[in-house]
């Protein structure tokens, strides 16, 4: 009976392969599944492109055909110091915006227009005509605030920028953007990031041409209205001087029809 159970122990497994050899495999197999499940969790799955990306965050950001809001506009100095002021905003498409001052009353028609090809306006009801703001001063704070003229302009990131991908942190896609070679831009590059759930921008880090983090803009407290996903509350901080201006919407309307007429110097000085 022990002779037999001798021969029995010394039998080949599958494949004439002995059984201490196959419990070998196995344990290795189950290592490498193992380590397999470590680095998926620790190194995500890059599923989408930064290109990818940053096309999405456009079609999200533009989705509505034109758009009309009424905004609040808070500004604090280095000190603390608030200054209010109320503005109307109106955009069509991805390419053209315009922006005038409701109150208070020495900042009442103070206006820019956003138009195709970067062709913007500034309207200053004290001199009773607009100029045409030239590229190499873009970088100009509109009216006090902290949004320079670029940082106001209407147009699509897709098509100045482009992305190359960092990292995923909890809910964000995390991209850098840099300028393309015909970009006239006052920054080196932009740190996005972009929620994961609707790819539509939380925070951007903006670089001046040293390389040095100058500005940071926020976008707060997000709310879906019908089918465009939009933030509440824009921060600009301005981060050598040490202050910010936050955009408060209190009204906005999608898709109303706005016409061609209200995207030209005439309406801008109305």
């Amino acid at each position: 009976m022990e002779k037999l159970k001798k021969q029995k122990k010394g039998l080949p497994g599958p494949w004439g392969l002995s059984w201490s050899w196959i419990l070998a495999g196995i344990i290795i197999l189950l290592l490498i599944l193992l380590l397999a499940l470590w680095a998926a969790h620790v190194f995500p799955a890059q599923t989408l492109s930064a290109e990818e990306i940053l096309k999405r965050v456009d079609e999200v950001v533009n989705a509505p055909k034109d758009r009309e809001a009424r905004i609040k506009v808070i500004i604090i100095d280095s000190k603390g110091k608030q200054e209010i002021r109320e503005m109307i905003s109106y955009q069509k498409g991805s390419d053209r915006r315009l922006v005038k001052f409701t109150s208070p009353a020495e900042h009442r028609g103070i206006g820019f227009l956003s138009l195709p090809n970067e062709v913007m306006y500034l309207y200053l009801p004290a001199y009773g005509r607009t100029r045409r703001i030239a590229s190499h001063v873009k970088n100009t704070k509109f009216a006090g605030t902290d949004f320079t003229y670029e940082d106001m302009e209407a147009a699509r990131y897709s098509e100045k920028w482009v992305g190359q991908w960092l990292r995923e942190e909890a809910d964000y896609y995390v991209i850098e953007l840099k300028p393309k070679p015909e970009t006239k831009t006052q920054y080196s590059r932009l740190v996005m990031w972009i929620r994961t759930e609707n790819f539509y921008p939380a925070k951007i880090e903006l670089y001046d041409r040293a390389n040095r983090l100058a500005k940071l803009l926020t976008l707060n407290k997000m709310e879906k209205i019908g089918p465009y996903w939009t933030s509440r509350q824009m921060t600009m901080e301005d981060l050598k001087e040490n202050r910010k201006t936050i955009l408060e919407l209190q009204e906005i309307k999608f898709d109303v029809g706005l016409g061609d007429e209200l995207f030209t110097e005439r309406f801008l000085m109305r």
